[in-house]
C-alpha cells in the first residue's frame, strides 16, 4: 500500500503581552500575560498548570510563584541533568532580579558526590538532609537562615518520596521533601515515564490528604502538551476539592509573534537504510539551497544519529555538523549546539532552546527533520522550529519534515489537506492511537498500586499512634480514584509486607538466618510472607493458615526445625525480591552506564571521554578493555545480538509450566555476544552479569505481534536459551521492568510469584 507524503501549511503562532504587570512583577522585562497568570492564580489556587507553548518563559512563570512565601524553601524539578545546570543558572538570575533571600542549589547524584565527606559524612541521604535542614552545613559561607531553592531531577525525587534512601536517612529525606517545601515546580511533565507520574500524583494526593493545600502549599506544572490520562487523573483530585488553574498563554488583546509560518511535510517511516539515505539527500539539498540557514535532525535512535553523522562526514560536511545525544559530555554540548546542522536524539526535547552566539536576528532553527513515536514529542519538537519570540524578524518561514508511523495513514492521517492548519492537525493527530503512550493507562492500572504501597505502608508505620494514620487508607482510595484499580488498600498492604519481608531475609547473612530465616522480620509481615510462600508452594497449606486450622506459629516453628523448609522459604524470598527490584528502582535500564573512551570519533565530535550504555557498546562497536579502560576502536560492521543463557534444573516440560509467562527472576544467566548465530567471546560480559535477571519469558511463537510491536515502540525483548535436563530450548525474555509493563499493555497472561492476579490489558 503506498503511503503519500502531506504537505500543509502551519500558520504562525504568537503569545499575549502583558500591558501593565503588577508591580511585584516589574522586574520582568516584557512580561507577558501568561507569566502574570501563574502569578495571580497562586494566590488561590493548589495547583496551577501552565500550558504555554514551548520557548515563551514558562520557567520564569513557574517562578513568579515564590513572592508568595518569599521566605519558604521551594523545590524546581527539571526532567533531565542536562537541564538541572541551565534552570540553576535561570532561577540564580531569577532570585537576583526579584530580590529574593534564596540559595540555588543543583541536586542530581553526581553533584552530591562532589559535595566534601568531611562535614556530615559520605552517604547521599545524610549530605541532602542536611543541605535541606541548613544549607550552611554543606556549604559555610552562604549564611544562616536563608531559605533554599532545590533544582534537581525526578529521580532525586522519586528516592526522596517513596524513602528509597539509606536506612538511615529515608525517613529525615522523606520527611524534608513532604514538608518543607511551600512552592514546588514540576518542569516540562508531560515527559514523564508511567513510573515518574506514579510518583507524581501520588505526591499531589498527599498533599490533599494531609492538608497542606489547604496550609498554603503551591503546586506548578509546566507542559506545552498535557497527557490526556493526566487531565483525567487531575480532574479526579479537582473533584475531590483541589483548585486546579489552567493557564493558556496565547489569550489576550497584546499579541507578540512567537513562531513563524512552519511549512510541514508528514513522510511515513522508512526502514533504517532507506531514511539514513533519504535523510542525507534532504540535508545536503538544504545546505546547498539556503547556506545560511540553520538546521537540526532529531530521531529516537543513536545509531541512527551516529550512521547519519558518517555519511555526512562523507559529504564533506564535518565542520557543519554537531552531535547531540545523551552521551554527549556537557562542554562538547556547548560547542556543538554552534554547528550549523545539529543532529540528536530526545536529550534535545527538553529545554535545549538551540540558542546561537552571536544571536541572529530571524529564528535560531531553520528548519528540523525528526521521527516521533507519540503526539507528545511531535509536539514538543515541531515546537523547536521557528521560534521568534523577541526576534527582530518574524515573517520568514521555517521548514520541517516529520516522520511517523506508517500506521497513521492506516488510521486516517492521509484526509488532512493542504489547506488544513494547525487545529485541524492538533485534533487528527489526537485521533490516532498509533501515536498514544500506551504504557501510562497499562502501567497505572497492573502494578502501580504495589509502587505506591511502599510509601504508604512507611508512612502509615510512622503515624501508627497519631490520628492522622486515618488518612492512610483515605490517601489510598484517592489515588485508587485517580489512577483506576478495584482493589482495597488491606490488598496492598499485605503484598508490600510480603515484599519488605521477603528483602530483610534475602539481605540478611546466612549465619544470622540459619536457625530462624524470619529472625528479622517483624509484627504482621511474618504472617504476609508466610502467605506468600504457601499460595506459591503449597496451596493447601496456604488454605489451613487462611482458615486458622492451623496457626502461623506452627510454620514459624517449622521454618526454625526444617532444614529444607527453610531453604526453600529463602530461596522464594530471593526470587521474590528480585522480581519486584525492578518496580522500586527509577531508571529501568538493565545496566548502568559505563564510562569509555572514544578516541576515533565514533560517537563525540570533540571529547574523547563518555558514559555509555553497556547494551548500545556491545551491540555496535569493537572494543578493548585496558585495565580498567574501555576503549572504542570500531564501529561494528554489522550489529550484535546479545542473548541470555539459563541452566535449569528439571524439564522442559516443567520449565513451560512453572515458569513461561511469570514475573520471575533467574539466577545466574550467563550473556553471550553474538553475530549470525556464532558467539563472539567478549570481554566485559562477566562484568556484567548480575545474580538474579528479572523479567518475563514468553514463547516468541505465541507471541510474535507482541513482540513486533513492543519493538517498534522502542522495547527490547532479548533470546534466553534455556538448556534443561532432557532438551534445549529458545524463548524471549522481557526484563527488568519491561517484563511488567509490557505484559500488561500486550494482554499476555501472566503469573507473579506470589500467585496473585495481574491485571490483563
Amino acid at each position: 500500500m503506498a503511503y503519500n507524503p502531506i504537505a500543509m501549511q502551519l500558520e504562525p503562532r504568537s503569545i499575549a503581552a502583558c500591558k501593565e504587570p503588577p508591580s511585584a512583577l516589574h522586574f520582568l522585562k516584557n512580561a507577558l500575560q501568561h507569566q502574570v497568570d501563574v502569578f495571580e492564580a497562586a494566590k488561590d489556587h493548589d495547583i496551577i498548570l501552565d500550558l504555554a507553548p514551548t520557548g515563551t518563559g514558562k520557567t520564569k512563570a513557574g517562578l513568579t510563584v515564590l513572592l508568595h512565601q518569599p521566605t519558604k524553601n521551594a523545590v524546581y524539578i527539571a526532567p533531565t541533568n542536562a537541564l538541572i545546570e541551565q534552570q540553576t543558572k535561570a532561577a540564580e538570575e531569577f532570585v537576583k532580579d526579584a530580590g529574593l533571600p534564596h540559595i540555588v542549589k543543583a541536586v542530581s547524584a553526581k553533584e552530591v558526590r562532589t559535595w566534601s565527606n568531611d562535614r556530615v559524612g559520605a552517604r547521599p541521604g545524610e549530605k541532602l538532609y542536611n543541605l535541606l535542614r541548613n544549607p550552611a552545613t554543606i556549604f559555610p559561607g552562604v549564611g544562616e537562615n536563608r531559605p533554599l531553592l532545590l533544582v534537581t531531577n525526578p529521580d532525586i525525587f522519586y528516592y526522596a518520596t517513596f524513602f528509597s534512601y539509606h536506612r538511615l536517612d529515608k525517613i529525615n529525606v522523606a520527611t524534608s521533601f513532604y514538608t518543607q517545601f511551600s512552592t514546588i515546580i514540576f518542569d516540562e511533565f508531560h515527559l514523564y515515564d508511567a513510573k515518574q507520574l506514579v510518583g507524581l500524583l501520588f505526591y499531589l494526593a498527599y498533599l490533599s490528604i494531609f492538608g497542606f493545600f489547604e496550609a498554603g502549599r503551591r503546586v506548578v506544572l509546566l507542559t506545552a502538551t498535557p497527557e490526556p490520562d493526566c487531565e483525567k487523573a487531575l480532574a479526579v483530585l479537582e473533584s475531590r476539592g483541589v483548585r486546579i488553574k489552567q493557564i493558556n498563554g496565547e489569550l489576550g488583546s497584546r499579541q507578540v509573534p512567537s513562531q513563524s509560518t512552519v511549512h510541514l511535510e508528514i513522510r511515513p517511516q522508512l526502514e533504517r537504510d532507506a531514511l539514513l539515505a533519504e535523510l542525507v539527500k534532504d540535508v545536503t539539498k538544504r545546505l546547498e539551497t539556503y547556506p545560511d540557514q540553520n538546521g537540526a535532525v532529531i530521531l529516537d535512535s543513536k545509531v541512527q544519529i551516529n550512521d547519519l553523522a558518517k555519511l555526512l562526514q562523507a559529504q564533506g560536511l564535518a565542520e557543519r555538523i554537531g552531535r547531540l545525544h545523551g552521551s554527549t559530555p556537557q562542554l562538547e554540548r556547548l560547542q556543538s549546539a554552534q554547528r550549523q546542522v545539529i543532529l540528536a536524539t530526545s536529550t534535545v526535547d527538553v529545554g535545549f532552546n538551540f540558542e546561537r552566539h552571536p544571536a541572529p536576528s530571524r529564528q535560531n532553527l531553520d528548519w528540523l527533520i525528526f521521527s516521533t513515536r507519540d503526539r507528545a514529542a511531535f509536539w514538543q519538537r515541531i515546537g523547536r522550529v521557528g521560534r521568534v519570540l523577541g526576534k527582530q524578524k518574524t515573517e520568514i518561514p521555517s521548514y520541517a519534515i516529520a516522520y511517523l508511523s506508517e500506521r497513521a495513514w492506516d488510521e486516517g492521517l492521509a484526509t488532512l489537506s493542504a489547506t488544513d492548519g494547525r487545529d485541524a492537525l492538533k485534533d487528527k493527530l489526537q485521533e490516532l492511537k498509533a501515536l498514544e503512550r500506551p504504557f501510562l493507562r497499562a502501567y497505572w492500572q497492573s502494578e502501580a498500586f504495589l509502587e505506591a504501597a511502599r510509601p504508604m505502608l512507611m508512612l502509615e508505620e510512622l503515624l501508627e499512634t497519631l490520628p492522622q494514620a486515618d488518612l492512610v487508607p483515605k490517601l489510598f482510595e484517592t489515588l485508587k480514584a485517580t489512577l483506576g484499580g478495584n482493589r482495597d488498600w488491606k490488598y496492598y498492604q499485605q503484598r508490600m509486607r510480603a515484599l519488605q519481608a521477603a528483602q530483610s531475609i534475602t539481605t540478611a547473612p546466612d549465619q544470622d538466618t540459619a536457625e530462624d530465616p524470619l529472625k528479622f522480620v517483624k509484627g504482621q509481615s511474618k504472617w504476609a510472607i508466610t502467605a506468600a510462600f504457601l499460595k506459591s508452594e503449597s496451596p493447601e497449606d496456604w488454605e489451613l493458615l487462611k482458615t486458622k486450622q492451623i496457626p502461623l506459629s506452627r510454620f514459624e516453628q517449622l521454618f526454625r526445625e526444617d532444614a529444607e523448609v527453610a531453604t526453600q522459604l529463602k530461596h522464594f524470598a530471593s526470587v521474590f525480591s528480585a522480581s519486584y527490584a525492578p518496580l522500586f528502582q527509577f531508571r529501568s535500564n538493565l545496566f548502568e552506564s559505563l564510562c569509555i573512551r572514544d578516541p576515533k570519533g565514533f560517537l563525540l565530535d570533540l571529547s574523547e571521554e563518555t558514559q555509555l550504555d553497556p547494551i548500545h557498546l556491545l551491540r555496535n562497536y569493537e572494543f578493548v578493555c585496558d585495565g580498567d579502560e574501555i576503549v572504542i576502536v570500531e564501529r561494528a560492521r554489522e550489529t550484535y545480538e546479545l542473548s541470555f543463557h539459563l541452566r535449569y534444573y528439571g524439564s522442559s516440560e516443567a520449565f513451560t509450566r512453572t515458569q513461561l509467562n511469570k514475573l520471575t527472576a533467574f539466577q545466574s544467566c550467563q550473556i553471550r555476544r553474538q553475530l549470525k548465530g556464532s558467539t563472539v567471546p567478549t570481554p566485559l560480559l562477566k562484568e556484567l552479569e548480575k545474580s538474579w535477571l528479572p523479567g518475563v519469558v514468553v514463547s516468541e511463537m505465541a507471541n510474535q505481534g507482541a513482540v513486533f510491536r513492543l519493538r517498534k515502540q522502542g522495547i527490547e525483548s532479548y533470546l534466553i536459551s534455556v538448556t534443561c535436563d532432557d532438551a534445549k530450548k529458545n524463548y524471549k525474555i522481557f526484563p527488568g521492568l519491561a517484563g511488567i509493563m509490557t505484559a500488561a499493555m500486550n494482554g499476555v497472561k501472566i503469573r507473579l510469584v506470589d500467585e496473585e492476579e495481574f491485571w490483563i490489558a
